[in-house]
């Protein structure tokens, strides 16, 4: 008899366009066990910054979706801070990167980088 185990969701989107980028990105690291890993920590000039970055880890009270096989894992804590967030991926001639679009984000600051 195995036990199954329960894992959470969360309310993070990924857009396509997020996924194929991070789809690219593992190819080019040759790896498949990676998950893209969002948080939110304390820092930055608003209070809170996020945290995007690849973990082979899934730690206790991970919440996680799949993306047409791009694992996004957000840890228990930063779940409330991110519902409804989108993460997308921008490539202009001003910006190329990751960018959050979070509805729970009262303030942020000036660079984007952090909010409240």
């Amino acid at each position: 008899m195995s036990e199954t185990i329960q894992t959470a969701t969360h309310g993070v989107e990924l857009t396509d366009v997020a996924a194929a980028k991070v789809r690219s990105l593992l190819e080019q690291e040759g790896r498949d066990d990676l998950r893209l890993r969002v948080a939110v920590q304390p820092g930055g000039c608003s209070g809170l910054i996020y945290q995007l970055y690849f973990d082979e880890r899934m730690l206790e009270g991970d919440a996680v979706r799949d993306f047409g096989g791009v694992e996004v894992v957000v840890d228990r804590m930063s779940v409330p801070y991110l519902e409804g967030a989108t993460i997308d991926f921008a490539d202009t001639i001003e910006k190329q990167g990751f960018t959050i679009d979070n509805p729970n984000a009262q303030s942020s600051c000036a660079c984007g980088g952090s909010f409240a």
